[in-house]
This record gives C-alpha cells, sequence and structure tokens, in this order.
C-alpha cells in the first residue's frame, strides 16, 4: 500500500470528522472565550452592549468558521497557502490607497458590516505559506544560504507594508512568528544568532536616528520606549496608560476586588479597558490566581497543538500546527508582557478576550487549520 493510498484510507470521512476534532482546544477556546464575555460585560458597567454582545456574535461565527475549515483536506490548504499569502498581501497594500485610518493608523479597510485588518489574516497566510515551503524543500537544503533567503523575503515583504501603516507590534508579530516557524524547520542556529547581531545593530540605529531627518520610528514609538524604560517620567502623558495598569494590577492581590468591583475600570481610569489592557481588569477584579488562571488557559491550548503536531505524521500539517501555536503564545505573551510593564507598549489584543471583530474570526479561523491538520492526519 502506497503512502497516498494510506492516508486516503485512514483520513475518517463525514460525520466522523466532527468525532476527531481536536475538542481539548475546542473547549479551551471556548473557556478563554467565555471570560473575554465575563469581563466585557464588567468594563461596560453590566451591560452586554456595546461590547459583549458584538463578540459573542463574532465569536460563534468564528466557531462555525472554525468547523467548517477543520473539514478542508490538509492537501488542499497547502494548495492554495500561496494564493492565500499573495491575496493578504494584496490586501495589505490597498490599505495604503483605499485603508480606514484610526487612532493614527491606517490599518484598516471598511467592508460595511464589519471593518477588516489585513496584518492579522496575514498572520496566519505567512505561516501557511512557510508550511507549504518548507514541506515542498527537501530537507537537505534547509539551510543553505539560497533556500533562507526565500523564506526572509516571504517574511520581511508585509512587515515592510505593515510598518508603513504603522503597526509597529504586529510587525514584530510577524517577524517572530515567521522567524519562529524557520527554526522549527531545521534552519541552522548561526543564521538566527546573526540576526539577533544585526537587531541590536538596529536597534543602536533606531536610538541614534532620533530627532534626524533619518528617524527610523514615529515620534509616538519613541514615547512609547521612554514610557517603557520611565513610566514616571510622565505619569499624566504617554506614561498614564502603564500607569495606572499597574495600580489595577496591583490592587488586584491575591483574589481580587471582586468581579464587577475594579475601581480602576469603572471608574474610567484605566485607558482601553475593553481591548489592549483588559488583562488589568481581570487582574484587579479576580487577582492574581485569575490572572494565573487565564494563563494556564492559554498554555493549556499551546500543549494540545505541540502533542498534535509532534503526533502528525504530514510535514506540512504539523509545522502549521506549530507556527500557529507559536502565533497564539506570541499574542498572549507581548500582550501581558506589555500591561505589566515588562515590554513596550505595542498595540497587541489579548487573544479572544480584548473587543476586537477581525482579530477573533482570523484567530478561531487560524485554529480551523489546526483542526484540519488533526482530523486529516495520518493514522
Amino acid at each position: 500500500m502506497s503512502y497516498l493510498e494510506y492516508n486516503v484510507k485512514a483520513v475518517p470521512s463525514g460525520f466522523a470528522k466532527f468525532l476527531h476534532l481536536n475538542w481539548p482546544v475546542i473547549l479551551l477556546l471556548s473557556a478563554i472565550s467565555s471570560v473575554g464575555f465575563l469581563m466585557l460585560y464588567s468594563v461596560a458597567g453590566g451591560s452586554l452592549n456595546p461590547w459583549a454582545e458584538p463578540q459573542m456574535k463574532r465569536f460563534a461565527m468564528g466557531m462555525v468558521l472554525m468547523f467548517m475549515v477543520a473539514m478542508v483536506p490538509t492537501w488542499f490548504l497547502r494548495n492554495v497557502s500561496g494564493l492565500a499569502y499573495g491575496l493578504s498581501v494584496l490586501l495589505l497594500i490597498m490599505v495604503e490607497f483605499f485603508g480606514s485610518t484610526g487612532m493614527g493608523a491606517q490599518r484598516w479597510i471598511n467592508l460595511g458590516f464589519m471593518r477588516l485588518q489585513p496584518s492579522e489574516l496575514t498572520k496566519i497566510t505567512l505561516i501557511m505559506f512557510l508550511a507549504a515551503y518548507y514541506d515542498w524543500l527537501d530537507v537537505k537544503k534547509v539551510s543553505r544560504p539560497i533556500w533562507v533567503i526565500i523564506p526572509v523575503i516571504i517574511v520581511l515583504f508585509p512587515v515592510y507594508l505593515t510598518l508603513r501603516q504603522p503597526d509597529l507590534g504586529t510587525a514584530l508579530l510577524l517577524v517572530f512568528g515567521g522567524g519562529g516557524l524557520m527554526f522549527l524547520a531545521g534552519v541552522h542556529w548561526a543564521y538566527f544568532a546573526a540576526v539577533i547581531g544585526a537587531g541590536v545593530g538596529m536597534v543602536s540605529a533606531v536610538f541614534k536616528s532620533r530627532g534626524t531627518d533619518w528617524q527610523l520610528i514615529k515620534d509616538y514609538q519613541f514615547r512609547r520606549i521612554d514610557t517603557f524604560l520611565d513610566p514616571s517620567s510622565d505619569p499624566l502623558g504617554a506614561g498614564y496608560h502603564i500607569t495606572q495598569s499597574k495600580i489595577a494590577l496591583g490592587s488586584g492581590g491575591w483574589t481580587g476586588r471582586g468581579y464587577m468591583q475594579g475601581t480602576q475600570s469603572r471608574l474610567n481610569f484605566l485607558p482601553e479597558k475593553h481591548t489592549d489592557f483588559i488583562f488589568t481588569t481581570l487582574a484587579e477584579e479576580f487577582g492574581f490566581l485569575g490572572g494565573i488562571s487565564l494563563l494556564a488557559l492559554y498554555i493549556g491550548v499551546i500543549f494540545f497543538c505541540v502533542v498534535s503536531a509532534i503526533s502528525n505524521k504530514d510535514r506540512f500539517a504539523s509545522l502549521l500546527t506549530l507556527g500557529i501555536a507559536l502565533t497564539f503564545f506570541l499574542f498572549f505573551a507581548v500582550n501581558m508582557s506589555m500591561v505589566m510593564g515588562l515590554a513596550p507598549v505595542v498595540g497587541v489584543p489579548l487573544p479572544l478576550v480584548s473587543y476586537g471583530g477581525s482579530a477573533m474570526l482570523v484567530l478561531l479561523l487560524a485554529f480551523g487549520l489546526v483542526q484540519s491538520a488533526h482530523v486529516h492526519r495520518p493514522r
């Protein structure tokens, strides 16, 4: 029996596919989203509107989308990965000309019923395309310079377009997500050492460019760096966000003030309380135990994805699952580090908890890819 025949006979069909879904991941994603609904209800002062109810509807749409994608064979996903990547890059280019502006950045395309942020979609299509590339490439060629340059270009092109919006946080996630998948695919560590060295040089150049005609990043991004290094230098200006965030985190103690009893969020001291800084609201109301419980749910998702990837004999499916798990990890790790003052504020939402339409839908679509890899894996 050939490998292809083995795959066809081993993969479940019809209703049996639902039985072979990675149900622990689905349950954990539902639990995390439920935490988000509760927190959005709380920050709205005990109301389903304007945030909790729309978030619930988007979650329902996202779950339907996830189940639909889960039924798609992995070979089809592999074949369309290049098209998906190209489409997301095209949307990034369209943002340059037709994008809508919000909070000083041009990142969205208005579809009428919702605003789509193409950079969110690119995080996933980039992983798909790189996984397909390394599935096609002979393992012996993975670390050869010519075959390393190609995926570097694949990563850096959307990064450049995202930085022009400007969206430094998403650009960094694209770099770390793409670079992480290259490492998982077997690219030699020496390349990453060289990149880290170049990164140190780039950081030095960024600081030296401040106030010059060739300034490399925006003024507000410099202010975020200043605030990260010394929030007390401007507690009522650029440092306000992180100062109030730390107050909320500290006031929660071990068990928190109680549900809907957080003073920082209810009295509107905490900015962006329904998006980027929603974790601080949770920590204030449920304390350290609430925060660590949410973190455990996130780690649970990563654990079951890694187990699925390790047991998958299909290289594309395995790399796809690991890449999405890595991207998911970067989402919550960067957000939590940001609101705790361990990283600069770069505008990364907390996955499935922060309010947001395109972010939730794209993330659940990504887990639909993980489910497809799990359901259609060779047995």
